[in-house]
């Protein structure tokens, strides 16, 4: 009984540290744009969506703590969470981790991952873990902007110029295969949603696939085929390259200068 105990904890760990690392990733992405976004208006926009993502990582590496510390002791806390972890213990999908490419590139990335984080946390909502349900209520309301703001991005270059066109088609190209694993629940995620304090992510793949017909209609782009292969292993640590950049750089200063405080 204890194992078991033991075992469900463990699995609740890795599933809030799935959360955290989704957001963070996609966050520190998004932070790459400021200074360089197209105007001044959309430089602004993305920046306060990074933050609104970094801030989602905060609150779940938090709680991940509370929960790890509880189990064993171990002092960990949000910085050692986000700075001290190697890229096989990252568990981010690997659409977020994906590089910035063009504007059209990130302007899907953000609308796919956000129209999927928006159903998962309506449904987190409901989550028995009282931590967990909070969270999600709250960074809903973020996301709502997200969606809105980014699927609004993918009408306006979809349908936009010749040239707008022609690499929001490159850029789906580029990023469809990534979005398979969104939907592709692992064994932390399983006993999550088994345990009442997750979702069964599958579930939420119909009603993404939905949003996202839409969206793309309405920008004149021809709908992916969903049953195409897909990239997968992220979830479980195992990335493409691009998450080795991302931590080299955004881990840089906590380890060249262990424990260093502002």
């Amino acid at each position: 009984m204890t194992n078991s105990k033991s075992k469900t904890q463990t699995q609740k760990i890795n599933c809030t540290i799935h959360l955290a690392d989704n957001a963070l990733i996609l966050g520190h992405r998004d932070s790459e744009w400021c200074g360089h976004g197209p105007v001044l208006e959309q430089d602004i926009a993305i920046t306060n969506i990074s933050l609104d993502l970094i801030g989602q990582a905060r609150n779940f590496y938090q709680y991940a703590a509370e929960l790890i510390n509880h189990e064993n002791g171990s002092g960990a806390t949000e910085d050692t969470l986000a700075y001290l972890r190697d890229n096989r213990d990252f568990k981010n999908c690997l659409l977020v981790e994906q590089s910035n490419g063009d504007w059209a590139v990130t302007i899907l990335r953000q609308f796919l991952f956000s129209v999927y984080q928006y159903l998962l946390y309506k449904q987190l909502q409901r989550s028995n873990d009282t931590q967990i349900a909070a969270i999600a209520e709250k960074a809903l309301k973020e996301v709502v902007y997200h969606v809105q703001w980014s699927s609004e991005w993918v009408i306006r270059l979809g349908d936009g110029t010749e040239e707008s066109h022609k690499r929001m088609l490159k850029a789906t190209d580029d990023l469809w295969t990534f979005t398979g694993e969104l939907f592709n629940p692992t064994l932390f995620e399983k006993e999550a949603a088994a345990n009442g304090y997750s979702v069964d992510v599958a579930t939420l793949k119909n009603e993404w696939m939905q949003k996202i017909k839409i969206t793309f209609e309405q920008a004149t782009l021809p709908v992916p085929n969903e049953n195409v292969w897909m990239q997968s292993g992220g979830k479980e640590g195992i990335h493409t390259e691009n998450l080795s950049y991302i931590l080299a750089d955004m881990q840089f200063l906590q380890r060249a200068y262990p424990g260093c405080e502002w």
